[in-house]
């Protein structure tokens, strides 16, 4: 109840976007495979960010 008004944190964000591209290039694998590279590329790049903000965090 008390978290409802929480604040996202910059990981959280970039986590949910991170998950929202792997949904996007799984379901593009079967259809276009240039297509589903680009995404796959873009997750990475955000799976990377996430690490770095992490490792800073600590």
């Amino acid at each position: 109840m008390f978290g409802l008004f929480k604040k996202k944190s910059e990981v959280d964000k970039l986590q949910k976007k991170y998950e929202k591209l792997m949904k996007k290039w799984h379901a593009l694998s079967t259809i276009n495979r240039s297509e589903s590279d680009k995404k796959y590329a873009e997750a990475e790049e955000l799976h990377k960010q996430i690490e770095l903000l992490q490792k800073q965090s600590l």
